[in-house]
């Protein structure tokens, strides 16, 4: 039956997005306390996740399809759609699943935006960094494009970096 592979597809897409929140909080983890060393593999293993997703989404939605066939419903019937037309208990499974996936993206997209923050303020300050040691620094100019401009100034270094 098709409603089985259906709901065997969307267990597995709930365990690969909540592999995914897993892994944008280690990455964030490791953005927050300045541990770029593992950066690198952190961010492999996101892609590696996003991946799966991928490969994952295109099995759900030919299933889909196929159920949303069987119901007499659209081919490209949302979830919700299939929910509200499949029969009991079907109907309560993919209603649950729905309400996961809507959970689960919403702290992911959350999750994404503060590590996004977390690398711009640590390119902003490697950056900042780099023009202290090139004695310049960046300013704006009266039509807001940005200006170097050569500043002299004492340097303090911190070797333990």
């Amino acid at each position: 039956m098709s409603l089985t592979d259906l709901a065997s597809v969307l267990w597995r897409s709930r365990e690969l997005l909540e592999m995914l929140l897993f892994k944008l909080e280690e990455e964030q983890l490791l953005l927050a306390s300045n541990r770029s060393r593992w950066l690198s593999h952190a961010t492999r293993e996101v892609e590696v996740v996003l991946d799966q997703i991928r490969q994952t989404e295109v099995i759900r939605a030919a299933y889909s399809q196929e159920v949303a066939v069987e119901l007499g419903l659209s081919p490209d019937a949302s979830l919700g759609e299939l929910a509200d037309a499949a029969p009991a208990p079907w109907s309560d499974l993919l209603h649950q699943h729905r309400k996961a996936f809507l959970m689960l993206t919403s702290e992911i997209r959350a999750l994404a935006d503060v590590n996004r923050e977390l690398l711009t303020a640590g390119q902003r300050a490697a950056r900042e960094t780099m023009l202290a040691f090139a004695e310049t620094v960046e300013t704006y100019g009266p039509q807001g494009q940005t200006v170097s401009g050569a500043v002299r100034r004492p340097t303090l270094v911190d070797e333990a970096i």
